[in-house]
């Protein structure tokens, strides 16, 4: 399977799209030279062609397995893991105090995207420790950070998230796992996690875990919700009471060990509170607003991926005939249609994830108006960059015609692997409804209408001048709109306005002296036959809920 950092590409979106020149010029980013971005860039390229790359198709052919002395990744991962940590790669975006480089959170977005490009399932087992150390830098104690962060930072040690619970999904509020007091400061954790990716595994030597749980006598729902902090491993060398139960056995991301853990089977699993007792919400959403944006990223991995494969079939697949000769596919229209519409939505979706990652980066230097502009934007950027990799991996089976339905090539492999990032760390129906009840609302409207505003300052194409009207309108009507309507309307309005914010930063970047041929024709492309498709989503957009319940639910 061919892979190449998408490098040129990324370099250019930080540039031009987040100019990453401004954040680097805060004392706190002076570290983000060019010269050490491009090496960072470089680096990370090739590293992840040649020690993570190689196995994707066993990740997937052969994955990891469960067994009864904890979960086994297959031959070689552990020694690219190896490889990783001692190249430095988890400290990128890490503050120096613990052991990291100091860089912006945009730069170590751009080092997670070629290594999830290389293998997407691996990379989750950083992105998960990046949550983790977002949550312990944010809640945790000085003495908390202290421990675990410097490990954290390297990868010696792997995070993860444990929210969900068997009768509690997204309703987060209804999870039974409690911590009792033990009278030393520590809490006896006690229940089941389920959907734990990367809970366990045999990379690390240790794993630290952050569980979601209830306290004696805490207030129902989401109000009585504390955040622990587990670790696999104590710090007297000793095994905390986590048991690995079983591991799912998925439609992709094979190599992910999706994992049901089991705390306080012996009544002997100890965790410590991060952050103020209740706190557990704001905790969890510092984790999610992260990871959100990291999924995101999973969608421009996925597309990208699928993209530099097919590209490279059509090429060399030679069928039928143009102008009288044989011709590789990648000659017919049909098939440029697709590989153009392929690398248009990769080239629109990076550009969306990483503006939002830069909004991270402006708003860590007490910018108010990032801070806004983020809240925004990361609804859009968690759910239509995911909704782009699932179509281009689509299309990108579809090129390679019968090829592509059979595991021979490999194409089956990125639609499989990105078909879960739609659903997990809130579905795209959960961003949308966040987007319409609740971003909408920021400083009374203060907050899209500024980012209205700065797309009509720029816009040109007059397809995406008039999206940019609809989207004001629609919103503006949503704003004072009853829930029912407001949620029936809010997926096709979070595509436009995402659909929007793309073709604004893709027309900002075809108009950049030095934009190459591939960047003005993919930007053309997607404002004179993308756009335009999301203007069709403005009927949907203003229908109210009658339609939706016209039916009773027993008809269904």
């Amino acid at each position: 399977m061919p892979f190449a950092a998408a490098t040129a590409d990324q370099r250019f979106v930080l540039d031009h799209v987040v100019r990453l020149d401004e954040i680097a010029a805060a004392e706190r980013f002076a570290a983000a030279s060019p010269d050490v971005i491009e090496a960072v860039l470089e680096g990370v390229a090739q590293f992840a062609a040649g020690e993570w790359a190689p196995l994707l198709r066993t990740g997937d052919t052969v994955g990891a397995k469960w067994t009864p002395e904890g979960v086994k990744m297959p031959e070689g991962f552990a020694a690219a893991y190896r490889a990783y940590v001692e190249g430095g790669w988890g400290t990128i975006g890490v503050d120096e105090q613990w052991g990291g480089q100091g860089l912006p959170f945009v730069v170590q977005a751009a080092v997670l995207e070629t290594l999830g490009t290389a293998n997407m399932a691996f990379a989750l087992c950083p992105t998960l420790t990046v949550g983790a150390i977002e949550a312990i830098a944010h809640h945790g104690s000085p003495e908390q950070q202290a421990t675990y962060l410097p490990k954290l930072a390297t990868g010696e040690w792997t995070g993860t998230m444990n929210l969900t619970e068997p009768q509690a999904g997204s309703d987060v509020g209804a999870l039974r796992t409690t911590a009792t007091p033990r009278g030393d400061g520590t809490f006896a954790i006690k229940g089941t996690k389920i959907f734990i990716s990367f809970g366990d595994h045999d990379l690390a030597d240790n794993i630290v875990h952050l569980v979601l749980a209830r306290t004696p006598d805490a207030p129902a729902g989401t109000r009585g919700i504390s955040l622990f902090l587990v670790p696999k491993v104590r710090l007297d060398g000793t095994p905390n009471d986590v048991r690995v139960v079983s591991i799912e056995h998925k439609m992709g991301l094979h190599a992910s060990p999706t994992c049901v853990l089991s705390f306080g089977d012996h009544d002997d699993c100890l965790g410590e509170l991060i952050g103020p007792e209740f706190g557990g919400m704001r905790a969890m959403f510092t984790m999610m607003n992260n990871a959100r944006l990291n999924v995101g990223l999973q969608g421009v991995q996925s597309a990208e991926a699928a993209t530099q494969a097919a590209v490279a079939y059509a090429r060399d697949r030679v069928q039928g005939a143009r102008d009288g000769k044989a011709a590789a596919i990648v000659e017919h229209a049909d098939v440029r249609r697709m590989l153009l519409r392929m690398k248009a939505q990769t080239m629109a979706a990076r550009a969306l994830v990483y503006y939002a990652c830069g909004q991270v980066d402006r708003a860590t230097l007490g910018d108010t108006r990032a801070r806004e502009r983020l809240e925004v934007m990361t609804p859009l950027a968690k759910a239509h960059a995911t909704d782009i990799g699932n179509e281009v991996a689509s299309i990108g089976i579809q090129i390679h015609g019968g090829m592509g339905y059979v595991e021979e090539t490999g194409a089956a492999q990125f639609l499989r692997d990105a078909r879960i990032t739609p659903i997990y760390e809130g579905t795209n129906g959960i961003q949308a409804a966040d987007l319409v009840g609740r971003k909408l609302a920021l400083s009374n409207g203060g907050a899209f209408a500024d980012l209205i505003a700065d797309m009509r300052a720029e816009a040109q194409a007059p397809a995406l001048v008039r999206l940019i009207d609809a989207c004001e309108a629609v919103g503006r009507r949503l704003q004072g709109a009853n829930a029912d309507d407001r949620h029936a309307a809010s997926y096709p309005f979070l595509t436009m306005l995402s659909v929007a914010s793309c073709g604004w930063l893709m027309e900002r970047q075809a108009r950049i002296e030095g934009a190459d041929q591939v960047k003005k024709v993919t930007a053309a492309f997607y404002l004179e036959q993308i756009v335009p498709e999301a203007l069709g989503l403005e009927a949907a957009a203003n229908a109210d809920a009658s339609v939706l319940y016209a039916l009773p639910a027993e008809a269904f």
